[in-house]
């Protein structure tokens, strides 16, 4: 709205020149006081919103370094407790290795031998172990079954393509198929390819049965065979109504069926002699031989009962519901060093399992088998699942028994050959422990190396971020200097003006 003042020309440019400056002034003043070009959207739309979401990702990241900061000491509690337990262990290794060298303990008379009454072995593919229980809890399994065969049929025809009479329903059956119950391949037709008919009775057999070990397939000359793994027999027939011969054109007979046996023949009383005495865990423990009439004789090498399971006092089944215990020997007492060893040995075995649970760091203990899970970018697409693992990659607590320590007894440490058995678990140990600590530390680096990525990717984040909105303090100082003359020169410039205008005055003097 129009002031209805009137000014001249050069007043009126006098003006605006001063008032631009004014602004200028304001602007260049403003970035002084906050340091920053841009402060607003107004400013520069383009580089206030870029860097406005350069610098909320640098925020977010800046977050993530508390976790990993937490996770880096979560991993080292954990190696703290690997470490001591490892000095455990190495701990009871010299205790057995000083009950070993203890020369006060007698030698062990091997206990009286047990003989089966009949050479008979009933094993088969489900009962089919014979698991000797010695010392520290091991477990050791001799198979006696003679293992599973596999259970074959191959066709005659080997012509490139089904032909005719080959169109209609053949019924597939197994023990190990569908529950037993027959199988329908329905799908094949005159002219089909042979490798069409594999594909047509796989499709078939998976669908009624996805974990049947039943498969079609072709030998070279394009014969058709059915196999499985599991030695149940298999057996093919058409289907009730059909009389057009499908199996026929396959090259079998209807009703026709495999002859192999579930399982090979179980092991001879000479074949378990050498089996047992060549296990390398039951040669110091266990000997086995063969009686004067044949029958499969076990005799206990140590000072501590043995169970076997597997067999009767008449004859080897297999069954692990069938067993009997093999009489300890005699001799080797224990010295009062070796029960003052054995004492040690106990307690520091306790003594794992406490600083194992120990270990942990902010509620999360991997010694104990937990999931520690540190992220490494905003979104969680970037990760690393923290955990002690056994060879098969499961989870496992870092516990005595896991280790296969178990508590010992007077019977072991009264037994050189049990001492060195039990020397030989010790050292497995050590190397089990020395496994987790190289995988938690490789684990550890991981995270440490992205603690470091993530420290400089938040630099170069916020740098960038800055770089787009931060003022140069120096050349906005030089701006202000420059604008406070021309506002100087432009308040003179609009004097002068002003007097011009004013000279009209002396006409009425």
């Amino acid at each position: 709205m129009s002031s209805g003042i009137t000014l001249s020309a050069g007043v009126r440019a006098n003006l605006l020149s001063l008032q631009n400056t004014a602004s200028l002034m304001q602007t260049t003043q403003n970035r002084l006081a906050t340091g920053k070009k841009v402060n607003s959207a107004p400013d520069n739309p383009l580089n206030f919103f870029t860097s406005s979401s350069l610098g909320a990702r640098a925020s977010d990241l800046s977050g993530l370094l508390d976790s990993m900061s937490n996770g880096i000491q979560t991993i080292q509690a954990a190696n703290n407790g690997l470490t001591a337990v490892t000095s455990l262990v190495q701990q009871l290794q010299a205790t057995v290795s000083q009950a070993r060298s203890d020369s006060s303990a007698g030698t062990v008379t091997a206990g009286t031998a047990t003989t089966l009454s009949a050479a008979t072995n009933s094993s088969n593919s489900v009962n089919n172990k014979l698991t000797f229980s010695v010392a520290n809890g091991v477990a050791v399994d001799i198979d006696v079954d003679g293992g599973i065969t596999a259970a074959a049929m191959t066709g005659t025809t080997n012509g490139a393509t089904l032909g005719t009479g080959g169109t209609g329903t053949v019924n597939i059956t197994s023990a190990d198929l569908n529950g037993g119950a027959a199988v329908a391949v329905s799908t094949l037709a005159n002219g089909d390819s042979m490798a069409q008919v594999v594909t047509k009775i796989n499709a078939a057999l998976v669908a009624a049965d996805a974990n049947t070990t039943v498969v079609a397939s072709l030998d070279s000359t394009n014969h058709l065979i059915l196999t499985n793994t599991s030695g149940n027999n298999i057996s093919i027939a058409d289907d009730a109504g059909n009389a057009l011969g499908t199996t026929a054109a396959l090259g079998f007979t209807s009703g026709q069926s495999s002859t192999n046996g579930v399982v090979g023949s179980p092991l001879t009383v000479d074949e378990m002699v050498s089996a047992i005495n060549a296990h390398s865990s039951l040669n110091s423990q266990v000997k086995a031989s063969k009686s004067a009439g044949g029958f499969l004789s076990l005799q206990n090498l140590t000072a501590s009962s043995i169970s076997v399971t597997g067999v009767t006092a008449s004859a080897v089944t297999g069954d692990a519901t069938d067993s009997l215990t093999l009489a300890a020997g005699s001799g080797g007492g224990l010295s009062a060093v070796r029960q003052s060893l054995l004492t040690q040995f106990n307690a520091l075995r306790t003594q794992i399992d406490k600083a194992t649970g120990d270990s942990g760091y902010n509620g999360v203990n991997l010694l104990n088998g937990d999931t520690l899970k540190v992220n490494f970018n905003e979104n969680g697409t970037s990760s690393i699942d923290v955990q002690t693992k056994d060879a098969s990659g499961a989870a496992v607590a870092i516990t005595s028994t896991n280790l296969g320590i178990a508590a010992s007894t007077s019977g072991v440490f009264a037994d050189n050959a049990q001492l060195d058995t039990l020397s030989s678990t010790l050292t497995t140990s050590l190397t089990t422990l020395r496994t987790q600590a190289s995988a938690l530390g490789s684990s550890l680096s991981v995270v440490q190396t992205r603690q470091d990525f993530t420290k400089s990717m938040i630099n170069t984040l916020q740098t960038g971020a800055d770089g787009l909105v931060l003022a140069d303090t120096n050349q906005e100082g030089a701006n202000l200097l420059a604008l406070q003359t021309r506002q100087s020169l432009s308040t003179t410039a609009l004097s002068l003006s002003a007097q011009a205008d004013q000279a009209v005055l002396s006409l009425f003097g």
